[in-house]
């Protein structure tokens, strides 16, 4: 019992322990780079200058307030990270742009130096001790206008020029898809897509049809089974007998007397000339001998 805890808080210490480690501002990349930028990305402010990104690889939101930004080797400080900005907390997967601008006035992404175009450009990322070194990297210069510098894969080690610069998102995008590219090299026409499409369209139709034939069928016996059942049930046993033998002709010869009674019953005067019919009318007082239609005027009392 007591090793089976032992385990057990040693493994919760590992998680903790991992998940701290992933917080930690170490697991920051810096994952692109343009130095020149002509008609690229622009700021907040409308302005195109260069940009430095960085890419939070790892499992837990990483709060990079208080870290260094430098271009320059012998002072690691050279751009602190305000602290008190929420947008300073990157997500896990997300990225970041700082803008090369040496206008750190105008906020929390601006820093206070440029890269230069002519020359090499180192850029370095420092923990917010200010000597432990979390990246850095060294953009040889001849870069291309609007062509950054980053790495091939978000986080991993090898660099390359992107002609297709991607601030703020994945550096490796996908333009084609591989699995429709070779269905235009095999089917350019679209045959075979019409046939499997048809094919598996009346395959299910049929498969349908056949289920549902089947389950009426199923329901129709049983309902009769029911049916006798209850008749059997509730049935002298006499008459089960002859209920048998006359099976279904029985409701053809009832059905056969109930509409010769209907026709005989409905038709018993339909040749009118041959019947005289004679009723008797009783008045109180005999139209002819009436002295009410001989009056002119009815007299007054």
């Amino acid at each position: 019992m007591i090793k089976k805890k032992i385990g057990i808080l040693m493994l919760f210490v590992l998680f903790l322990s991992v998940g701290a480690k992933a917080q930690l501002a170490t697991s920051m990349r810096i994952n692109e780079v343009l130095v020149i930028n002509e008609s690229n990305f622009v700021d907040d402010y409308g302005q195109r200058n260069g940009w430095i990104e960085l890419y939070n690889g790892s499992a837990g939101t990483v709060n990079i307030a208080g870290c260094f930004l430098t271009n320059d080797k012998n002072n690691p400080k050279k751009y602190s990270i305000p602290k008190g900005d929420v947008l300073t907390k990157i997500r896990p997967g997300q990225h970041v742009i700082f803008w090369a601008d040496n206008l750190p006035d105008r906020g929390t992404f601006h820093v206070n130096f440029k890269l230069d175009p002519y020359s090499d450009n180192y850029i370095a990322l420092y923990d917010a001790d200010g000597r432990t070194l979390i990246d850095e990297i060294t953009v040889a210069s001849g870069q291309l206008a609007d062509v950054s510098y980053g790495r091939k894969i978000d986080g991993q080690a090898e660099w390359t020029q992107l002609t297709k610069v991607t601030p703020s998102t994945n550096n490796l995008t996908l333009d084609s898809n591989e699995k429709i590219d070779n269905f235009k090299n095999n089917d350019s026409l679209g045959v075979g897509m019409t046939i499997t499409a048809m094919a598996v369209t009346f395959l299910g139709l049929f498969l349908l049809y056949f289920i549902f034939k089947q389950v009426g069928k199923v329901s129709i016996a049983a309902s009769k089974r029911n049916a006798k059942r209850a008749k059997a049930a509730s049935a002298p046993v006499g008459s089960i007998a002859k209920e048998d033998e006359l099976g279904e002709e029985a409701g053809e010869i009832f059905a056969a007397i109930a509409t010769a009674l209907y026709e005989v019953t409905e038709d018993v005067h339909d040749v009118e000339n041959t019947v005289l019919t004679i009723q008797k009318v009783t008045r109180n007082y005999s139209p002819w001998s009436s002295k009410l239609y001989g009056l002119r005027e009815i007299p007054k009392k």
